[in-house]
């Protein structure tokens, strides 16, 4: 392996854009998100270690992190209330620990984290919008190894995860609305039958039913949906399943 190289701006894009599309979900893209992280800046003998923290108001956590070692390393940091990354995601400023047995700007921290094996880090951050905010939050083994190269590869990287992430999230949100939308229409069906055998029954019109679903919900303290689905089960008539295309 060669050492970490800066990508072009369209190839970064082109694969963290590729990683939003290839997760299901938010928290795979993040996961995904720490280990891309880490196979652009690890070289050989220098092995680098990733966390994604995310502050909101009066919470900071992990919501990624590359091995359990790395996100142990954010909660020490965590415990300190103070450090690279936290700053780096409050200030929007990207934070950098050369050698942690020698730099003293955050002295407790470094000296606890230094005792755990890690010699450099780099905080870098992800622009989010509204109150959150976000770092990528970089461990190495070894003294100086984030060099120009790999800061700029971390920059640039961390930029385009912040559109990347929030288009994750922006899927996210559409794919809960489709979810949301097809178990709406899933229980429309389901009543519309159930109202349609009171009708029969009862010969009735249509309001009057759903005046007759909503007061036996009412009265069993049921949802409307599961009385109608009873019903249908009460008549050997199973549920009915709804296609719904996007």
């Amino acid at each position: 392996m060669h050492p970490a190289q800066p990508p072009t701006p369209e190839t970064a894009a082109g694969s963290l854009q590729d990683l939003v599309l290839d997760s299901g979900d938010v928290e795979k893209f993040l996961d995904n998100l720490s280990e891309l992280a880490v196979a652009r800046l690890s070289s050989p003998g220098n092995d680098v270690l990733c966390g994604i923290t995310l502050l909101r108001p009066r919470k900071v956590e992990t919501v990624a992190s590359s091995s359990e070692d790395a996100k142990k390393f954010d909660e020490l940091q965590y415990s300190f209330g103070d450090g690279p990354c936290l700053t780096a995601a409050r200030t929007n400023r990207i934070t950098h620990i050369r050698d942690t047995r020698q730099d003293h700007q955050w002295p407790d921290y470094q000296g606890a984290i230094a005792e755990r094996g890690i010699r450099s880090v780099l905080g870098v951050p992800i622009p989010l919008d509204g109150e959150a905010s976000c770092a990528l939050m970089l461990y190495a083994t070894t003294a100086d190894a984030f060099t120009g190269d790999a800061q700029l590869t971390a920059e640039t990287f961390a930029r385009e995860a912040s559109a990347s992430l929030r288009l994750a999230v922006h899927i996210a949100h559409l794919t809960e609305t489709s979810e949301n939308l097809k178990s709406a229409m899933s229980s429309r069906t389901t009543i519309d039958l159930a109202a349609g055998i009171i009708m029969g029954q009862n010969r009735c019109g249509h309001d009057a039913a759903m005046a007759i679903l909503k007061a036996a919900s009412s009265a069993r303290n049921i949802k409307l949906r599961d009385v109608a689905a009873g019903m249908l089960t009460s008549i050997s008539q199973p549920a009915p399943e709804t296609h719904f295309e996007n």
